[in-house]
Parts: structure tokens; sequence; C-alpha cells
């Protein structure tokens, strides 16, 4: 009874920390605990550099070709300038026909701040969100939102000669890479048992025949 009773104090703590988050939208789909690790790194970055950065993670359903730089016009009443928004949108829609969906992007309040690798930050959610494992969603989501949103954060600093100590990419940057490479053999050893040797097998034993 009393182990419930903390589990539930803490939760409540934690749900009460994140909803005073200031650097992040997030419509429940990242955990109270990675909203807090992300509202840390921005701390920082805001003091160390006064760039603000910012991540929307929303459950709403945007239009196939929604402009997200007036998507994030909503919002900008409660951003600091100069910023530079991270989004995440996995039910925006991509192409109707085809019911695709899932958005991210980057948008910041002025072609100054436009010193990061897009592609380089944006290619955390295709890492972590697509790959093959037992994790849940949620964690993937968790993880993805997190490392991008690291990643970004790092650049934003690096541009001003600063170095960020809430990011774990300086001590921990080698573990996508790992990730990606498990997946990859993963994929090659069930491609190998269940395409590559039938097939052998086949060729093989019926040519006997």
């Amino acid at each position: 009874m009393l182990h419930a009773l903390a589990r539930a104090a803490l939760l409540a703590c934690l749900l009460s920390l994140a909803t005073s988050a200031h650097f992040i939208v997030n419509d429940y789909l990242i955990t109270p605990k990675a909203v807090l690790a992300i509202d840390k790194i921005s701390n920082e970055l805001s003091k160390k550099t006064n760039i603000h950065e910012y991540a929307i993670a929303t459950t709403k359903k945007l239009k196939q070709g929604t402009n997200l730089y007036k998507f994030i016009s909503s919002y900008e009443s409660n951003l600091s300038k100069p910023y530079v928004v991270l989004i995440f949108a996995p039910n925006a829609v991509i192409k109707d026909s085809m019911s695709q969906t899932g958005r991210v992007g980057i948008i910041p309040s002025s072609k100054a701040l436009k010193v990061y690798d897009s592609r380089k930050v944006l290619d955390n959610f295709g890492d972590f969100i697509g790959s093959i494992d037992s994790n849940s969603l949620q964690s993937k989501y968790d993880v993805a939102i997190f490392q991008a949103y690291s990643e970004l954060a790092d650049e934003l600093a690096a541009s001003k000669k600063v170095t960020l100590q809430s990011t774990p990419k300086k001590k921990y940057g080698w573990i996508p890479k790992i990730l990606l490479w498990i997946v990859l053999l993963g994929t090659v050893a069930l491609i190998w048992v269940y395409l590559v040797i039938p097939f052998y097998r086949r060729i093989r034993y019926g040519k006997q025949k």
C-alpha cells in the first residue's frame, strides 16, 4: 500500500513538473521524464547562447501540404525569439491517396539560425521509430525526440562555440550507431534464414531429383 502511494506521489510530481516545462508542447506523445530532460537541455542552451529551442509534439492530423511555418504561428505568442522549433507530428497526412502519415521539421525564427544539419537531426526519427525491436511506440517516441532535440541543441551551441553538459551525445553518441548496426544485422539474418537458405535448398535438391 505504501509502495503504491509512493509511486502515485512520484508520478504526480513528475506530471506537475512536466506540465510546467517551458520549452515543449506535448500532446501526451512523450513521457514526463523525457519532457523534463528536454527542458533541462533548453534551459542550459538559452542561458549559454540566448537561443531558445522548443519542441512541439502534436497528435493533430495536419492536412497534406500543411505549411509548418503557419502551423507554429498559433504558438508564437508563447515563443521567445530567437528560437528554433523541432516539430514532431506522427498523425500528419503526407499523401491522402496512400494514407501515409508522419511529419517532422525544424523551423527557425530567422535564416541566421540555420546553423544546423537538418538531415542529421531528423534522421533520429527514422533510426529509432522505424527500428524493428520489442520496444513500445511510446519508448521509441521518447528516444527519437530526445535524441533529435539533443543533436539540434548541440549544433546550435557549437555555432556559438559553447559546449552543453546536459546533452548525452558526447558520452553516448556511439549508442545510436550500435543500435542501427544491430537492426541492420538482424535484417540481414532474417533475409538469410527465410529467403536465401530456402531458395538455395530448392535449387540444390530440385536438381538432384
